[in-house]
């Protein structure tokens, strides 16, 4: 993990500003949206690039009952740093760490049978029960049990290990697909396929604490998806799962992550000048041009080239040519920032900076992506870690 607790002392090249204040309020803001369940705040990939300890104590203090990874390592580092209460983690792969899980009291995902005999048999080595959640394919088609026979067999089995006292049912879930498209015919097909598994499931003995589906886009416009929990990932660090759904202010969500970095050069050239790799850019007349010395070993998408947003000095300007693995070039079109002037690549948007939304329709990818990509080359630099605020 790559953590920066305080704002340096000295100058960044980079750095990506964390506002756990707005964090915090939007964890409040999605607790609203969905009033009867628990919020599970979804903490993988480092947070989504935000830094997965800082964020997890943010969400937690703001009021969020769980927390969610993909893999077992990133949960049961959670555990190692201290955060307590319930931690779920879904993303197995045989020979994973069973045990270890069982005794750091995470709640651990099922989707088969090959996984359930290896919960069991850790339980029997650490000689406690596993808290067990048993995952339903109801329509996604990546994890989960496919309904009918297997499905029934896997709860069967499950509550048969239960009665032996090898595991705990402690939930079921599943997973949309198209939750981001409004109106999309699958959302109704896998709720009411979630439904029929769950009844399933309850009527041959499941007594689950928690049964969920809900990701951001269903616990922001599908309250009849809510059930127990809602499990919320991208929305907790203020971006919108779709702008198809709504812009982050359209749910009262902040941006979380600042992406910005110092300009390195500022120097005029003539027209007819190329700029970066190839000369996709010349200069149509003469100008100043200024280095920004972030590239996409950084995490800044090279599919952006051309087309990429940055506020200089108060204005927005473009990518110039291509993005390089170490910087990029703007042109300032006669501007003359001093070196040093902060380059803002991404943030909130109130301050007239883009948005990761906006380097999402630039790249021509999804805004989950420009935030999670952001490499450990950039420190994160945790701003409003207070309560206050």
């Amino acid at each position: 993990m790559n953590e920066t607790a305080t704002a340096p002392t000295a100058p960044l090249r980079a750095r990506a500003e964390i506002d756990l204040a707005a964090l915090r309020a939007n964890v409040r803001t999605l607790r609203a949206h969905a009033p009867g369940a628990a919020v599970m705040a979804v903490v993988k990939s480092d947070a989504y690039g935000h830094g997965a300890v800082p964020c997890a104590r943010a969400a937690v203090a703001a009021g969020a009952g769980w927390l969610g990874t993909a893999t077992p390592e990133e949960a049961l580092a959670l555990r190692e740093a201290g955060l307590p209460g319930r931690i779920m983690c879904w993303l197995w792969t045989p020979g994973g760490p069973w045990r270890e899980a069982i005794e750091a009291d995470l709640d651990v995902s099922v989707s088969g049978m090959w996984a359930l005999r290896e919960v069991m048999a850790a339980a029997r080595r650490a000689g406690r029960p596993a808290r067990v959640q048993l995952k339903a394919d109801t329509g996604l088609g990546r994890n989960g049990c496919q309904p009918g026979e297997d499905w029934t067999e896997l709860v069967e089995a499950a509550l048969g290990a239960e009665a032996d006292g090898l595991l705990r049912v402690t939930g079921l879930w599943s997973h949309f697909a198209c939750a981001d498209e409004p109106g999309h015919p699958s959302i109704a097909a896998q709720l009411t396929r979630f439904r029929e598994m769950l009844a399933d499931a309850e009527v041959r003995g499941a007594r689950p604490e928690v049964r969920h589906i809900a990701n951001s886009p269903a616990t922001l416009t599908l309250p009849e998806s809510h059930f127990d929990l809602v499990r919320t990932g991208i929305a907790v660090y203020g971006i919108s799962p779709s702008p198809e759904i709504g812009s982050p202010a359209d749910f009262g969500l902040r941006p979380v992550m600042t992406l910005s970095a110092s300009v390195a050069l500022v120097k005029q050239v003539p027209g007819g000048h190329g700029v970066s790799y190839g000369h996709h850019y010349v200069t149509p007349g003469e100008t100043t041009l200024g280095l920004v010395p972030v590239g996409y070993a950084d995490g800044v998408p090279r599919h952006a080239s051309g087309a990429g947003p940055v506020l200089v000095d108060g204005k927005w300007r473009t990518v110039a040519g291509r993005i390089a693995m170490d910087q990029f070039v703007v042109d300032l079109g006669g501007d003359r920032p001093a070196t040093g002037t902060r380059a803002v690549l991404f943030g909130p948007g109130d301050g007239g900076e883009p948005t990761a939304e906006d380097w999402a329709q630039a790249a021509g990818t999804i805004a989950y992506e420009i935030v999670t990509r952001i490499g450990t080359r950039v420190p994160r630099v945790y701003v409003n870690e207070e309560q206050a605020g």
